[in-house]
């Protein structure tokens, strides 16, 4: 998964969302060892100290911690990435929601589009 960033919010913050999402999804498993803050800076094109940053928030979030002679590592509390994992999917659920009240539906008629769309897509993966 690349480094995309948009331009309307802190780089720092777009950075914890997404090494987040890599924790959550596996790309950093629970204990692993995190790369450096220059190799994923040189790698998402964003100076050390705004990586470093991130770094230091996931920490105070409980999602990294320090070894002070081996590096940064993932938290070994599955309960913890977990807990992230739905914190995360509520928040696409509340902006999906509030998008869709933008269009004009409410929450029955969105999860009945979704059940809809569910169905459709079903005939389409065989």
């Amino acid at each position: 998964m690349g480094w995309k960033f948009q331009t309307d919010r802190p780089i720092y913050a777009q950075l914890v969302e997404q090494v987040k999402q890599k924790i959550i999804t596996g790309v950093y498993p629970p204990g692993s060892k995190m790369p450096s803050v220059r190799e994923l800076a040189a790698e998402a094109s964003v100076n050390p100290n705004t990586m470093q940053r991130a770094f230091s928030q996931l920490e105070q979030e409980g999602l990294l911690y320090t070894q002070r002679t081996s590096g940064r590592f993932v938290t070994e509390d599955q309960g913890r990435i977990t807990a992230m994992k739905e914190e995360l999917a509520r928040e696409l659920i509340r902006s999906f929601l509030e998008n869709m009240e933008q269009l004009g539906y409410t929450s029955s008629q969105a999860q009945e589009l979704i059940a809809k769309s569910r169905k459709e897509g079903a005939g389409h993966e065989s």
